[in-house]
């Protein structure tokens, strides 16, 4: 069987379809519980719970802990995305899933070369009308975003209009770096309106394949 890595933006629906290929008989490696297992410590004593809890120990990017906890966070994504690799490696014919965070491409060259040798990387892709869903769903229920330099206030703004303003030049960025990796992109506004099962979701993948000879 085949592995796969799922990339793209917090909100695109990564852990959604590894869940329906894992109800089709495959291993999924959920990269942001391993994150959230290496920071436990850290979580337990602000009492944080889940990826919600994550988020909010990192806190908003114009906050004075932001920075610290951002490269905390990156460098505990590092090794887990090691350890999942080597996973996967050693896992022979087995069909696994590689459920990364929307912060995998920070992970640095190496690591996404061997992620992309390793597995068919499928980019889920928001096309531009989706941003503004994916920005109101970080808003009301926030996940963890490595905002690096991309997040600018201006004088006055505050921060939820700082995230409004600045989001968008997120995903443009990331969105280079996710097609530099990617083997196939897959449009999340299509399988928005179509609701593949795991087997068409599969086929649909596969036809992006087709596509690209």
């Amino acid at each position: 069987m085949i592995k796969f890595s799922f990339i793209g933006m917090s909100g695109a629906g990564k852990s959604h379809w590894a869940e329906k290929l894992a109800g089709a008989g495959f291993r999924v490696i959920r990269v942001d519980d391993r994150i959230e297992e290496k920071l436990a410590p850290e979580l337990a004593a602000g009492d944080y719970k889940g990826i919600g809890g994550v988020a909010a120990w990192m806190g908003w990017p114009d906050q004075p802990a932001y920075r610290e906890r951002e490269q905390k966070y990156l460098n505990r994504e590092v090794e887990s995305m090691n350890e999942a690799l080597n996973e996967m490696e050693s896992a022979g014919e087995e069909g696994m899933i590689l459920d990364t965070t929307g912060s995998v491409v920070y992970t640095g060259e190496e690591i996404c070369k061997r992620m992309q040798s390793l597995t068919t990387v499928v980019y889920l892709e928001a096309p531009a009308k989706e941003e503004k869903i994916l920005i109101a769903r970080y808003l009301s229920d926030p996940k963890p975003v490595l905002w690096g330099d991309r997040f600018v206030p201006r004088a006055g703004e505050s921060a939820n209009d700082t995230v409004s303003r600045c989001y968008p030049e997120l995903i443009a960025h990331r969105k280079k770096l996710y097609e530099k990796y990617a083997h196939r992109v897959v449009s999340i506004e299509r399988l928005r309106k179509t609701n593949p099962d795991a087997r068409a979701f599969l086929e649909y993948i596969d036809e992006q394949a087709r596509r690209a000879r």
